[in-house]
């Protein structure tokens, strides 16, 4: 005999195969800092890469010289949303490193505003990350990382720098902002890699 009649716990809608474990499908896309919004004059916008070799810059113009691509990618949030089918436009972190050499395994991207997370080389390689100038068809705001953002859209959005200015090409796996406050040092969201 049961004591729950059938229908008191609804029922179980289909799930998308595209959600990774305990994330939730939103329509809109939430604005999420961990400190202010930095006012950044996209004319003024620069990004560097640095290395054991040494330097590489680009303003806004050069970096786009390389190749803008259109993408559509799926982006999860470690608080638990997930926006699907998201347009995006930037260039290629490969055509970046077509330019650029190492024998560095990790890198640290930095932002404008003092924010930092480490990313392993290999995802942002082959076509797996873009710096972004666009999303949803128009120009990023600053709420969403504007001028230029980090797009890493196969791990958790906090390793997807907003107001990003720059790389650091590292030996180790150092972590940055918010992996030194608890969060996994890697961030995938198919293996639900959240926290430490």
């Amino acid at each position: 005999m049961s004591f729950i009649t059938r229908g008191f716990s609804g029922r179980r809608a289909e799930r998308d195969p595209r959600l990774p474990p305990g994330q939730t499908l939103v329509g809109d896309w939430p604005v999420l800092s961990a400190g202010p919004t930095p006012e950044i004059d996209p004319d003024d916008w620069e990004f560097v890469v640095r290395t054991e070799n040494g330097e590489h810059r680009w303003n806004t113009e050069q970096l786009q010289a390389l190749g803008m691509e259109d993408i559509t990618v799926d982006i999860h949030c470690v608080t638990h949303w997930t926006k699907l089918d998201m347009p995006w436009r930037g260039v290629s972190l490969d055509r970046i490193f077509d330019e650029v050499e190492t024998a560095h395994d990790y890198v640290m991207a930095h932002s404008y505003g003092g924010y930092t997370t480490n990313v392993p080389l290999e995802d942002l390689l082959d076509g797996k990350s873009w710096i972004a100038f666009e999303a949803d068809g128009e120009p990023l705001t600053p709420e969403h990382g504007g001028p230029a953002r980090l797009l890493v859209p196969h791990l958790y959005f906090w390793k997807s720098a907003k107001w990003v200015r720059g790389l650091v090409t590292m030996p180790d796996d150092d972590p940055g902002f918010w992996e030194q406050n608890g969060y996994h040092l890697h961030g995938d969201p198919w293996q639900e890699e959240r926290y430490w």
